[in-house]
């Protein structure tokens, strides 16, 4: 089966990914930014599905050395990397602009479009060397030209990401190397809780929205992690929640009552300063 490394995987969307992947035979690569977190899950995951078939490296994406050395890592535990995804990333909690410290800004710049672009860039290295191989890049609000107030910085990370990956399909055309995209949709992790004041007007308004659209992280990584599987070319996207669904959902919500929030982890009062995955 093949090898996956994945990004900001020892939580969250992309711990989910890795255990789906290690469910249907695959190899992963766990990473994160702090290695007692990524040994942590090497372990877990080690136990349950056997040691051979779970690596892991702590890595900041902003570090175009660190990337290498995971990748480096991953090739040598497991001779090729298959399927590189890149999960990690950013939020901020959402106020408008000029609200915004100055560093937080540059910080959520720097991991969510710089460290996308050096962690394609070695991807994609590594990958036309050994002659073939696939990279999924994780779209987010914004992607699709979703524009909300207090979401500038982060919106704008994401718009970016599609732009990425249409402009590296045409570099890559007549390869073997596939550049596609993940769309998990509304996901309830604590990077989401976190963009919120919860004792705040708008949090409750939002909360009524993701409880129609959103989704738990076992709800929707195996549909994405089945999706990345089947995909045989590049361009592809794998979405989660699609148009037609989100219709779905809010016709039957008067009948479907739903509370995703009520056991998540860190629910409280919204954190100030960026999350990191």
């Amino acid at each position: 089966m093949k090898t996956v490394v994945i990004t900001g995987s020892t939580r969250g969307i992309g711990r989910g990914l890795a255990e789906n992947f290690l469910e249907r035979g695959c190899s992963v690569v766990i990473s994160g930014r702090r290695q007692s977190d990524v040994d942590a899950r090497v372990a877990e995951l080690g136990e349950r599905y056997g040691s051979d078939r779970v690596g892991g490296k702590a890595c900041e994406v902003t570090d175009a050395e660190q990337l290498q050395a995971l990748w480096d890592a991953a090739a040598a535990k497991f001779d090729r990397v298959d399927i590189w995804i890149n999960n990690a990333g950013i939020s901020l909690p959402r106020k408008p602009l000029h609200e915004q410290d100055p560093a937080d800004l540059a910080r959520v710049v720097d991991i969510n479009l710089g460290g996308l672009l050096l962690a394609n860039r070695v991807a994609l290295a590594g990958m036309r060397e050994q002659g073939s191989g696939q990279i999924w890049n994780m779209e987010g609000f914004g992607s699709g030209g979703q524009v909300q107030p207090g979401m500038c910085a982060y919106g704008a990370t994401k718009r970016a990401l599609s732009y990425v990956n249409k402009s590296l399909q045409k570099e890559l055309k007549g390869t073997a190397v596939q550049v596609c995209t993940l769309s998990p949709g509304i996901v309830v992790t604590d990077l989401l809780v976190g963009d919120y004041d919860m004792a705040s007007p708008d949090w409750e308004k939002s909360k009524k929205i993701f409880n129609i659209l959103g989704d738990k992280v076992e709800t929707v990584t195996p549909y994405l992690v089945d999706g990345i599987l089947k995909t045989r070319k590049s361009g592809e996207r794998v979405a989660w929640l699609t148009g037609g669904k989100a219709f779905g959902r809010f016709m039957t919500a008067a009948f479907k009552k739903r509370d995703l929030f009520a056991d998540i982890e860190g629910a409280g009062p919204g954190r100030a300063g960026p999350r990191q995955v």
